[in-house]
């Protein structure tokens, strides 16, 4: 009897040992399930390899093998996400060919908190350490930009500030929410958005419990319709919802976050624009001009300084009232030496055609019916006066950038491409000839181009986007103001440029790249 007990009892024992070993081993496997889209690295060589031949990786480094199981979990959908984009690797330092891997590149994730750390590789070489949220949507942003801004929730004082990802999260706050909602609809990249969001967030906060201040990014092609429903035209675009229901558009852009708190707590609806009156229409003194009066004008007034015009141009708006007080000396004075007239060319299209007419304003003078000059230079008052009492040629136009010598490759639309895949380093400021802060860092620009010119792997490139058809290429390469800055590496686009537009800030961005190049070639001597 007791032999017996003995023998239940052992197999018993037995039972419980392999329950208990299987279900080590279920919970063991289980751990280990890893998305086939992150690659497991041991071997040193295989780390090189996968740096040389991958240009932006993440590296999750790893103390045990199931300390980073949450980490792993995440980054399984962040690789499935940024597929083409990015690459996910993972390295374990608690086994035997792990250790000697994270021996040889320094890194000790025992040493951090939860037993991992994520660094960040561009380009072959360290590029930074992972410390942004590990969110899916913060990794995901991250990955597709690795040197851009973070996103706006990860901003600690935006905490207060709804953030909506998706249209159903978007129809859920509506539908839930009793308090009122002011909805702010932007894209990352937008301007004046970026300069609004510390407000907004500041409105958020003092309204807290009494309203709801959100954000969505409504940039992407998804979410046109939305944008449609709710006239998003450009952005930020503000929406006013009472218990669902949209109301109004804010529209106060240059607003204090006290300017949005007491709109909420008496909203309004906009104030209706009033039309722009037509030049043409106001009490002027000045001569406005038409397709079937342009030249019956011209042979009752032999001396005539026209201004050729668009109603939607900032430049005409800024001279028109110069030219109104011009006018009003010249065309009232019985001995004028000339007179003042205008043509809207948008909609004379004959005159503008007929005169070659590509930017506003452009002033011409006429003498006897015929065209004698363009005049860039008078803008105001007292020169256009002075000027119709001494009529002369204007000084010759100062050389373009392009045409002027200097280091820098100045490309078009028939030569872009090409000329960039034979760099390895290029750095391309696409620029409008008109454009103040272009027009500040040409100087700086030039002297950076002029410092590489020996290194043929360099080049300092600029696109002039108004002219021909680089228009295209500009569009095609994101441009949506002036200037931008991209950076390619033979020809393939790697980042876009937001550092210092001085002679220093674009010198050490080159510089860093060069120094990276050296340090790759030093390694690879090493290894040899």
């Amino acid at each position: 009897m007791a032999s017996w007990n003995r023998n239940g009892s052992r197999m018993r024992e037995a039972k419980m040992s392999t329950l208990v070993l299987l279900v080590w081993l279920l919970s063991a496997l289980d751990a280990v399930k890893v998305s086939p889209l992150i690659e497991k690295v041991g071997d040193h060589k295989d780390f090189k390899k996968l740096l040389r031949t991958r240009t932006n990786v993440l590296v999750l480094y790893t103390k045990t093998a199931t300390s980073g199981d949450s980490h792993l979990k995440l980054l399984s959908d962040v690789a499935q996400t940024v597929k083409g984009q990015g690459t996910i690797a993972w390295v374990n330092c608690g086994d035997s060919e792990g250790r000697k891997l994270c021996k040889k590149v320094k890194v000790d994730p025992s040493s951090k908190q939860g037993g991992v750390e994520l660094l960040h590789y561009k380009d072959g070489t360290f590029h930074t350490e992972y410390n942004r949220p590990t969110t899916i949507k913060s990794m995901v942003a991250f990955l597709k930009d690795p040197s851009g801004p973070p996103l706006w929730e990860e901003n600690p004082d935006a905490k207060d500030v709804v953030h909506v990802e998706t249209e159903k999260d978007f129809r859920k706050l509506l539908k839930k929410e009793e308090k009122p909602v002011l909805m702010m609809f932007y894209a990352p990249w937008c301007g004046v958005c970026k300069r609004m969001q510390p407000i907004f967030q500041q409105a958020a906060t003092e309204g807290k419990g009494q309203f709801v201040l959100a954000g969505m990014n409504v940039h992407p092609s998804e979410f046109d319709g939305l944008k449609q429903e709710y006239s998003v035209k450009g952005y930020p675009t503000f929406c006013y919802f009472e218990k669902g229901k949209f109301l109004y558009h804010y529209e106060n852009y240059g607003a204090t976050a006290k300017d949005i708190t007491d709109w909420l707590k008496n909203p309004q609806p906009p104030k209706p624009k009033t039309p722009e009156v037509p030049w043409s229409e106001t009490d002027s003194a000045v001569f406005h001009l038409a397709d079937d009066t342009f030249d019956s004008f011209l042979e009752e007034h032999p001396a005539a300084l026209i201004m050729f015009y668009a109603p939607w141009c900032g430049h005409c708006k800024k001279m028109k009232p110069e030219y109104d007080e011009a006018a009003e000396i010249l065309n009232k004075d019985a001995d004028s030496p000339g007179v003042l007239a205008a043509v809207d060319a948008t909609v004379h299209k004959a005159l503008g055609e007929r005169f070659k007419i590509s930017g506003f304003p452009t002033v011409k003078y006429f003498e006897k019916g015929e065209e004698r000059y363009t005049l860039p230079h008078l803008r105001t008052k007292n020169m256009i006066v002075e000027y119709m009492h001494n009529p002369q040629a204007p000084p010759p136009p100062e050389l373009s950038w392009e045409d002027k010598p200097s280091s820098v490759s100045h490309l078009g639309s028939e030569d872009f491409r090409e000329a960039l895949k034979k760099k390895k380093h290029a750095l391309v400021m696409f620029y409008a000839p008109w454009c103040p802060h272009c027009k500040n860092a040409v100087p700086h620009f030039t002297t950076a181009a002029e410092l590489f010119k020996e290194d043929r792997k360099i080049v300092y490139a600029a696109v002039d986007c108004t002219k021909g058809q680089n228009h295209e290429v500009c569009k095609q390469e994101g441009v949506e103001g002036y200037p931008t800055f991209n950076y390619y590496n033979y020809g393939k686009f790697v980042e876009r440029y937001n550092g210092e537009r001085g002679e220093v800030g674009f010198t050490g961005f080159m510089r860093s790249l060069r120094g990276r190049d050296q340090e790759k070639v030093v390694k690879r001597k090493e290894e040899l």
